[in-house]
């Protein structure tokens, strides 16, 4: 049972858009879009197992994480 392309970029623009609010970042919505949609998928895989034992909402959770890890390591590198 996956997600699907739809439920991804909904998911992934949710994210990102959480994600740059709580690190404090200004992205326009494709840049915001594109760092909630690799942050989902880095936290998918980190957090493959929590998923499982704990729900769609953990789901979420570590799209959250992975795009601040995506943002963190966007603002640590881009100088």
């Amino acid at each position: 049972m996956g997600i699907s392309i739809i439920g991804l970029v909904i998911i992934g623009a949710a994210a990102g858009f959480l994600a740059t609010r709580l690190m404090r970042i200004e992205a326009d919505i494709p840049t915001t879009m594109f760092i909630g949609i690799m942050g989902a998928l880095i936290g998918g895989l980190v957090l493959r197992l929590l998923v499982s034992v704990m729900g769609a909402m953990s789901g979420f959770v570590g799209a959250v994480l992975g795009a601040m890890l995506l943002i963190w390591l966007w603002q640590r590198y881009r100088r």
